[in-house]
């Protein structure tokens, strides 16, 4: 991190009344808003700006967290913290289709498929499915990459037997639209999301690559088809620092 308005432990000073890991957040943010860093660069690791700061690494690493929690940085298990990008706006909306929202957006759109296997239906699937407590549906959990970076982690239902393909038709096509397509279903629709937040659990955090207890947006939606007949309860969980979720964007 270099540039003529760098703070270094010299002119950093504590008073004022502002906590010290704010000051060298506000620092930090004010050098990526000088352009002496640029999207994706990598920050110093946290030894280096405590030695500059002159603080413990502790108080760093919270002024990290909150860069962080605001989306100015990211930081990645294994690689270190960066320069965030700007988040990618998500429309929900009647046709929400995720490979459509990254390529409209400039990015590569990617799925895994985690895995899938028969359950039984809990009474929240049930409702939402329109069938018995208890009846077999597909569990499938997906996770969802743009240019190669994971950005959310899905765990879908969908009605046995009618969808008992599915799982094979995701691995031949990539994509969830064309893999219910090749399953009967020509078109559908989102009926309702509901949207909330949480701390992501240790195993989430690995898998979208987040620091551990980091924010996710979780997006809960069901998708019907053409009849109007549900076919998938969906439960998502979106990265907060690289997802925006946008309402009512009537698409």
């Amino acid at each position: 991190m270099t540039g003529a308005t760098e703070t270094t432990a010299e002119s950093f000073e504590r008073g004022g009344g502002i906590a010290v890991w704010r000051r060298i957040a506000d620092a930090i943010e004010a050098e990526i808003a000088a352009g002496n860093m640029a999207q994706g660069d990598k920050l110093p690791t946290e030894a280096t700006l405590a030695q500059r700061f002159g603080v413990n690494r502790h108080t760093v690493r919270r002024a990290l967290a909150a860069l962080a929690a605001d989306g100015a940085v990211e930081s990645t298990r294994g690689s270190g913290t960066f320069v965030g990008s700007a988040r990618i706006p998500y429309p929900i909306g009647p046709s929400t289709r995720f490979s459509a929202i990254m390529t409209a957006e400039g990015h590569v759109a990617g799925a895994e498929l985690i895995g899938a296997e028969t359950v039984a239906a809990s009474r929240v699937v049930a409702e939402a499915l329109e069938i018995e407590e208890g009846a077999p549906v597909l569990q499938v959990k997906l996770k969802r990459l743009s240019d190669g970076m994971p950005v959310s982690l899905g765990t879908s239902f969908l009605p046995l037997p009618r969808f008992a393909g599915f799982p094979e038709a995701l691995r031949a096509q990539g994509a969830v639209t064309p893999a219910l397509k090749a399953c009967g279903v020509q078109d559908y629709s989102r009926r309702e999301t509901r949207i909330s937040a949480r701390l992501a659990t240790g195993a989430e955090a690995a898998t979208l690559q987040l620091e551990a207890e980091r924010i996710v947006l979780m997006a809960t939606g069901l998708n019907v088809d053409d009849a109007g007949v549900p076919i998938q309860f969906t439960e998502a969980l979106f990265a907060a620092s690289r997802i925006e979720l946008v309402v009512g964007s009537g698409l």
